[in-house]
């Protein structure tokens, strides 16, 4: 690993633990193990280093849901896994992340939002018009308004409509939301399989 990679490492274990705000490049240096001087020679100011790692972030995030969405045979397998995946991710981001790049890092906050508007809502997109075609998902549904409202769903959790300083609760949140729209959007065939993977038992 390049030392700007572990740079971005380090600023990554401390921020997404404890904050933003609450990380200094001392305490990434320090961290590390290296000088500022190190770390100034790949990123002039924090700022930098915040705005580098959320790309970085919105890449991985990217090859982790493309490899999901083109390795499951049905999307209610996609939304399981969909949401394993996010259960990994919010467990590992403090919650004020999301606040503070939305208030104090108005460009970086929009690298996100184009990541969750953009790509996320297309991928939702495709994930339903597979559904309808394989007769899990209703076809009497909106594909674009149900996917813009799926991304919608995502953006309740991060804004701070619920539980903004308790990370379990924003995990729990998002599934609970995500499971909730599965089942609006399928048919009684995707009924089934949901219980299927859920191990519900059908009378």
């Amino acid at each position: 690993m390049s030392t700007k990679s572990k740079i971005l490492q380090g600023a990554e274990d401390l921020i997404f633990k404890y904050g933003i705000k609450n990380i200094t490049m001392d305490d990434i240096a320090r961290h590390l193990s290296i000088s500022k001087k190190t770390i100034y020679k790949f990123y002039k100011e924090k700022d930098e280093i915040v705005h580098s790692l959320m790309q970085h972030s919105i890449e991985n995030d990217k090859c982790r849901f493309n490899k999901i969405h083109d390795g499951t045979q049905n999307v209610v397998a996609e939304v399981f896994e969909m949401m394993k995946e996010m259960r990994e991710i919010f467990s590992k981001v403090n919650p004020i992340v999301f606040h503070e790049l939305s208030k104090y890092y108005p460009e970086t906050w929009k690298e996100f939002q184009k990541f969750k508007s953009g790509f996320i809502q297309e991928m939702v997109e495709n994930t339903l018009i597979k559904g309808q075609k394989d007769g899990y998902i209703r076809n009497d549904i909106n594909v674009k308004l149900m996917a813009k409202l799926r991304v919608e769903n995502i953006e309740m959790t991060l804004n701070g409509v619920f539980f903004t300083t308790d990370k379990t609760n924003m995990v729990e949140v998002q599934l609970a939301i995500t499971e909730h729209f599965l089942y609006g959007v399928c048919t009684l065939k995707g009924h089934k399989l949901i219980n299927k993977y859920k191990n519900i038992e059908e009378e």
